[in-house]
């Protein structure tokens, strides 16, 4: 439908066009070319076009038909732009964002003010107004990491869940929960406790998704691959390998080097890569089909989402909370995104992709491929600005050519939702949270900035 009412505003203006020709206006107005009717969303973020790999593992792994899958990718990319706009006309009212539905055709916006649902169905989105603001949740839950300093694998995972307005607390029992929250002095109504058995591990044991070799010791997965200046390379795990660390790829060809690294607190890296090695786009998809990474906008929570990693390959599942903090064996990792996606030891530094958008790259979980599990991955942006990364795209993969405008926006740079740029001279607020890109100029990407 979009393509088809792209096409209907073409006619309608060469129809007024011809129109004018009649009217006597001069030749040059005559045969000036009407203005590019602006991309969508999902045209923008490629998520109308997306691989048949991915198509495959979303109908696997979600249960989905082929329509279904389609329709959930191009419903994701319009809910995120949807959500960006409302999320800045709240201001500090909005209290979080979610997808749901087979197709995540719902859009559900949280406020703390109910003056605020009227903006909200303004934008096509329902209205679930709650009692507690993101930003006490989120001071809730930087409490609790505070409290369990030094490690607490009784309350091995802590987020702030937007879908029920609490600071989830993971633990191995009631009591583990209550003598963190008592430690925290936080308000007990603030937290919801799941009780789990479950214990997070790191995974431990250029092309997304492929094995590397670390020291001839450990196997890891790729992630994404990068450029700094003129080195080119690969975006994996933390705990994957120390700075300085010796690289051997999938074919235990040598590969490159650790650049960076750090294991807790964060869980990144990043590999430079020898001659030898060219970084590309792709991640691997289901039976060694690539699927390509076109931008790092940040999918919704409830959004679909697939991983790559070499040890059980390609899966798929959806985002439950971002900004979550895990506790592994070796120290808490916070920032992260949690997911239903599984993985195994192996499949650390893969790939998570959402449509053709880069997330992050595996971190941890518990559970395996065979009964289920959940992951973490650390997301991609934080990443790309802790080194100074530019994600490999297959529109260049480089910060791209900026036309001689003036302003303060710039490509390569990682922008959030509702940061504020100028782009000659004109003022523009950012709609979700993205590495910039030379073809994503914010006059051009009403899916991404929007004039202000």
């Amino acid at each position: 439908m979009v393509h088809r009412h792209a096409d209907g505003a073409a006619r309608t203006a060469l129809t007024a066009l011809g129109a004018l020709v009649l009217t006597g206006l001069p030749a040059a107005a005559a045969v000036e070319p009407p203005a590019p009717a602006p991309a969508s969303a999902a045209q923008t973020l490629g998520a109308d076009r997306p691989s048949a790999a991915l198509l495959r593992a979303l109908q696997r792994d979600l249960r989905l038909t082929g329509p279904q899958a389609r329709a959930r990718l191009v419903n994701e990319a319009e809910a995120g732009t949807r959500a960006g706009r409302i999320q800045n006309t709240l201001g500090k009212h909005f209290a979080g964002a979610w997808v749901q539905g087979t197709t995540s055709a719902d859009l559900t916006i949280a406020t703390t003010d109910a003056a605020g649902v009227a903006a909200i169905k303004a934008g096509g989105a329902r209205a679930k107004v709650v009692g507690n603001t993101l930003e006490d949740l989120t001071a809730a839950k930087a409490k609790l990491d505070a409290a369990a300093v030094g490690g607490s694998l009784d309350t091995p995972v802590r987020y702030v869940d937007v879908r029920t307005n609490r600071v989830t607390v993971q633990a191995t029992s009631d009591a583990a929960a209550d003598r963190l929250v008592t430690a925290a002095g936080i308000d007990r109504r603030l937290v919801e406790v799941r009780v789990s058995a479950d214990r997070p591990r790191a995974l431990h044991d250029v092309r997304g998704g492929d094995a590397y070799y670390i020291d001839e010791k450990a196997r890891c997965s790729v992630g994404f691959s990068v450029t700094k200046d003129d080195k080119q390379g690969f975006a994996s795990a933390g705990h994957c390998g120390k700075a300085g660390a010796k690289t051997t790829g999938f074919n235990k060809v040598a590969q490159g080097t650790f650049e960076a690294s750090v294991f807790p607190g964060k869980d990144m890296s990043w590999v430079s890569v020898n001659s030898e090695w060219t970084a590309t786009p792709a991640v691997k998809g289901e039976g060694e089909t690539n699927v390509q990474v076109a931008g790092s906008v940040e999918a919704l929570v409830g959004a679909a989402i697939c991983r790559s990693g070499s040890t059980t390959g390609w899966h798929c599942g959806t985002i439950e909370q971002h900004g979550t903090t895990v506790e592994y064996a070796e120290g808490a990792v916070a920032g992260v995104t949690r997911t239903t996606v599984c993985a195994e030891p192996g499949d650390s530094g893969g790939s998570y992709i959402s449509g053709t958008q880069a997330q992050g790259v595996t971190s941890g979980g518990s559970g395996d491929c065979t009964k289920g599990g959940i992951t973490f991955h650390q997301p991609v942006n934080p990443l790309l600005t802790e080194y100074g990364l530019t994600l490999k795209t297959v529109a260049g993969g480089t910060p791209g050519a900026q036309d001689g405008h003036s302003g303060s926006w710039s490509a390569g740079r990682v922008y959030g939702t509702g940061v504020r740029v100028t782009y000659d001279d004109v003022t523009y607020e950012c709609l979700q949270t993205h590495q910039a890109q030379g073809v994503w100029q914010p006059a051009l990407t009403p899916a991404l900035w929007r004039r202000v």
